[in-house]
């Protein structure tokens, strides 16, 4: 039995129902699966909703390359200027500091294990939820730390581009460990977009490759080692794990954020003699080809999550929302393309969710979901 549909809009950040009053959710189909629907009139640019994530992790690889990021909301920790030097290889001032976003001054870690968070409001929902479970403690550095060996494990087998991250299941089984009402919260990521056995298999197979049968196993092993809880023991079997795979395949959003990127939209903001805004934009310009010869195209802090709304909305390669991070953290804006009338889907792309506006300093860059081919995505819109 899943959850009810008005868990639905549970981690909707908008004031005093925005989202109920504005969408539904009805099933479509057995092939289609659920959709979003709008049930009055919705203005092209309006914000539709913001949602924060039921559990979202930074890619692996991600973090080991230093990209410096919350460990709750993925918020960017780097300055402005610090973010430009690592990913230019060299020291570089930034014109109009007083741009950068970041509060160092805010920013904690924990005292166990030191992990790193924005803000104390992040540190501690990060330990009501799911932290009490994975902090490693002391053994932050031991490599043989059931934790980190299938941290490890992942890393092996999952290289950049990355798509996801297997401590997506695992905080995941954190939160319902720690959860008071174990119940709702497994029948909460029982809403998710489920597959058949053989569907399963593929998108595990896009994840992991030609041997993903055994290496599927190896860290269903080393999962199983590092969490195993009787309370959802049917996760840790065979079929369960790759069912559990599976979701996190077809329903994990990439997730971007960059303090140089926000840095960027502040500059564009400001009021500027023509002479001084002229100078500014070459500046930023000149600054994204150089970073571009020296990392390509690894600009942000990236990660995955699953959101429980946007997961309703199917895919359409003509889209009339989209998605996008303009906090620098883990919310999620759903954003009007078009005017959109009630009783009308709303349906989005897969698309750069870093990407700027302004095509003068657009990158090519593209988050991707986790899928590696939108066309496979159970919820990808008909005729698209």
């Amino acid at each position: 039995m899943a959850a009810p549909m008005s868990d639905t809009f549970s981690f909707c950040m908008d004031p005093a129902g925005q989202a109920r009053r504005a969408l539904e959710v009805r099933f479509i189909s057995n092939v289609k699966g659920k959709g979003l629907f709008a049930t009055r009139n919705i203005k092209k640019g309006e914000t539709i909703f913001v949602e924060k994530p039921v559990v979202s992790a930074q890619f692996l690889w991600n973090a080991l390359y230093k990209y410096r990021a919350c460990d709750h909301c993925l918020r960017a920790l780097e300055t402005a200027e610090e973010n430009a030097q690592r990913l230019l290889g060299k020291p570089q001032a930034l014109p109009h500091p007083e741009q950068c976003s970041i509060r160092k001054e805010l920013h904690q870690h924990c005292p166990a294990c030191q992990v790193a968070y924005c803000s104390a409001e992040c540190r501690q929902l990060a330990w009501e939820q799911y932290h009490q479970v994975l902090c490693l403690g002391p053994s932050r550095q031991d490599p043989n730390h059931p934790l980190s060996k299938l941290q490890e494990a992942w890393r092996n087998i999952h290289y950049p581009p990355e798509t996801s991250s297997i401590m997506l299941m695992a905080r995941m089984v954190a939160t319902v460990k720690q959860a008071k009402d174990k119940d709702w919260w497994i029948k909460l990521f029982a809403q998710f977009c489920s597959k058949t056995a053989n569907e399963e298999e593929e998108i595990v197979h896009k994840l992991l490759g030609d041997k993903f049968k055994g290496q599927l196993e190896v860290l269903r092993v080393l999962f199983t080692e590092a969490l195993y809880d009787d309370h959802l023991s049917r996760w840790f079997s065979p079929e369960g794990f790759r069912s559990l795979f599976a979701l996190v395949g077809t329903n994990g959003q990439g997730i971007g954020t960059s303090s140089l990127s926000q840095w960027v939209h502040a500059c564009d903001a400001l009021e500027l003699p023509p002479q001084e805004r002229e100078q500014l934009d070459a500046f930023i310009n000149q600054l994204y080809k150089d970073i571009e010869r020296e990392t390509g195209e690894f600009l942000n802090c990236e990660g995955s999550g699953l959101y429980m709304l946007q997961s309703c909305c199917n895919h359409s390669c003509i889209p009339n929302a989209e998605t996008s991070f303009p906090d620098n953290n883990f919310l999620l804006h759903l954003t009007a393309l078009e005017d959109i009338g009630p009783g009308e889907e709303i349906c989005i792309s897969y698309l750069d969710c870093c990407q700027r506006e302004r095509s003068r300093h657009s990158r090519n860059k593209t988050l991707r979901t986790t899928l590696a081919n939108g066309a496979s995505c159970c919820r990808h819109a008909a005729g698209a």
